[in-house]
């Protein structure tokens, strides 16, 4: 399994990710409160600013303090580090 570290100490598992998308949109907003209302959004932002909203495949979305492009460098970082070994 693999992890990916998303800001201030805090990792998702990389494999359960759908999608990471900025927060700016109309549409994202709406998923974004619609999560929260249900109780399945997972704020990871230390009070911080909303730059990244993960979108997991158990339904769960998870606020990042991270830029997306930030995430997904991490990612394939990760996953090429693990294609050398």
């Amino acid at each position: 399994m693999q992890l990916i570290h998303i800001g201030f100490g805090n990792i998702v598992a990389a494999n359960r990710i759908i999608s990471i998308v900025s927060p700016d949109s109309a549409p994202i907003k709406r998923m974004v409160q619609e999560a929260k209302d249900a109780k399945m959004a997972i704020d990871a932002t230390s009070g911080r600013r909303t730059r990244a909203v993960i979108i997991m495949d158990s339904g769960n979305i998870v606020l990042s303090a991270v830029q997306p492009e930030t995430i997904a460098g991490r990612i394939d970082k990760d996953l090429s580090k693990d294609d050398d070994v």
